[in-house]
């Protein structure tokens, strides 16, 4: 009974460590702005959009993919939002078929082929950059992915142990990261 507790424990103690370590890694954003061919912008925040949009009219990349947009978003909503200017309006795609983060590297997959990208800014929030990269690599082995976290206002990552909504996104981005571990080298 000891040994089978001090497995438990062990374990527990383990994933407990990992977890702090995934969390105390997370990427912040280079001080140079990036470069590529595209650049990705996941959905699920403003800041997100915006900082993408930001980079595309910046000129850092040829083409904006938002992927993973509502049904009901329409291009020049998402332009509005985010202070796209002529570059968004000429060089902006928005897919509406992306529903997870695995449907996003798919869908950055055909798009960076159908326009022959050899490189992309992945943009989305700093907590889901882990799960995200690991996701784009499997499906874009061949193309250079460069991470463009972005922090979200609302979601207070210096200090997320006093914020008990934060330690649960964060504990739920850590086993969906455990799981697309899994996923992604048995699809190999």
């Amino acid at each position: 009974m000891r040994v089978f507790l001090a497995v438990i424990f062990l374990a527990l103690l383990g994933y407990g460590l990992s977890f702090v370590l995934f969390v105390a890694n997370l990427p912040v954003a280079p001080d140079v702005l990036p470069r590529a061919d595209g650049i990705v912008a996941l959905t699920g925040g403003d800041e997100r959009l915006d900082t993408a949009v930001a980079l595309l009219e910046r000129g850092q990349g040829k083409r904006l993919l938002v992927s993973g947009a509502g049904a009901q978003t329409t291009k020049e909503t998402v332009g509005r939002m985010s202070d796209g200017g002529p570059r968004f309006a000429c060089c902006a795609d928005i897919d509406y078929t992306a529903e997870d983060t695995h449907g996003n590297a798919e869908e950055a997959a055909t798009w960076a082929r159908e326009h022959h990208f050899a490189s992309l800014v992945i943009v989305t929030a700093r907590y889901h950059m882990p799960r995200t990269m690991k996701e784009f690599s499997a499906q874009l082995p061949d193309i250079t992915l460069i991470a463009y976290p972005v922090e979200q206002s609302r979601i207070p990552l210096d200090g997320w142990y006093l914020h008990p909504k934060t330690a649960q996104l964060l504990h739920r981005e850590y086993i969906k990261y455990l799981a697309s571990l899994v996923t992604t080298r048995l699809a190999r």
